[in-house]
């Protein structure tokens, strides 16, 4: 058994994996009404809060190896608080049952969970492209096989400025949704009948999303309703993610894509992605948001 531990900022999270299944345990930090965000020290004080509470009731006699993030990304100077509530959990564990450590970071994680849930763990042995795409992050990544960390992720493409869950998130906050407002956002596109052209605004494989927030701050006050200005930024987030696509796939070939990062468990996003490309691979929603998973599996590979 493989325990995987991950204090992101949004979410507390323990998995436990046994090499063919995955048992899921996670908490969501809260954010007060209004708020776009936590600070550091606020979530780093909920997840010490969180963690016990996680813990308590898993049976931990069987874990053989701990896996767990300590970093956002597999970069040098990559560096968030809050993933030390997760590495001194980790390491407490791991010297009391006397087992292996292995570290990983965040993005690692998200990417093992995403092809696990979309039972295509193969892909580490070969070359791939994956998006991140969350509150922070809106990347396209090239990764390859690493005999050290497993696979070694390298952004080739990007967001010069706002991420994709930002643009989601601030629009949200603006329409008076609760923080994090991707799951909310997306059932209110729905119900809108209009249909949006967006060109997005490209520079090379790179993007820029701050428009969008523009566009939809203007739609606001022009008295759109919350379902057409919700249809409309998830539009603008789905069609940029096509072009960074089709200007990865324009330089580095037809290769698998897996998607992960909770921006990729959106509907629109997904059959948009899914139209214009074949041989794309999403995880399930449970998989594609913050969650333990990967480091679980990251923990039973480095065993292997």
């Amino acid at each position: 058994m493989f325990l995987g531990i991950d204090t992101s900022n949004y979410t507390t999270s323990v998995a436990l994996f046994n090499g063919d299944s995955i048992v899921q345990k996670k908490k969501m930090l809260s954010v007060k009404s209004g708020e776009k965000g936590l600070r550091q020290s606020e979530a780093v004080f909920q997840h010490v809060i969180n963690m016990p509470e996680l813990i308590k009731g898993l049976e931990l006699n069987d874990v053989t190896a701990v896996g767990v993030s300590v970093t956002p990304r597999s970069v040098e100077d990559s560096y968030m608080p809050c993933f030390k509530v997760g590495e001194l959990t980790a390491h407490s564990i791991a010297s009391a049952l006397n087992i292996p450590l292995y570290k990983t970071s965040h993005q690692t994680g998200h990417i093992l969970a995403a092809l696990y849930s979309a039972n295509r763990l193969d892909l580490i042995n070969s070359d791939h492209v994956a998006f991140h795409l969350s509150g922070g992050t809106t990347e396209g990544l090239i990764v390859k096989p690493d005999k050290s960390e497993i696979i070694k992720a390298e952004i080739v493409s990007s967001s010069l400025d706002l991420k994709a869950g930002q643009a989601i998130d601030r629009a949200g906050v603006m329409l008076g949704l609760d923080f994090p407002c991707g799951k909310m956002l997306d059932e209110l596109s729905k119900q809108s009948d209009k249909e949006f052209k967006y060109k997005p605004s490209m520079h090379g494989k790179d993007c820029s999303m701050s428009g969008v927030e523009n566009k939809a701050k203007k739609m606001f006050e022009e008295g759109y309703s919350k379902e057409d200005i919700s249809k409309f930024v998830l539009t603008c987030v789905s069609n940029t993610v096509v072009s960074m696509l089709s200007e990865i796939i324009n330089e580095y070939g037809e290769l698998p894509v897996i998607f992960s990062g909770g921006v990729s468990s959106n509907t629109l996003l997904r059959k948009t992605v899914k139209e214009k490309f074949s041989n794309v691979h999403f995880a399930e929603p449970e998989f594609s948001l913050d969650n333990a998973a990967g480091c679980a599996v990251y923990a039973y590979m480095k065993e292997r």
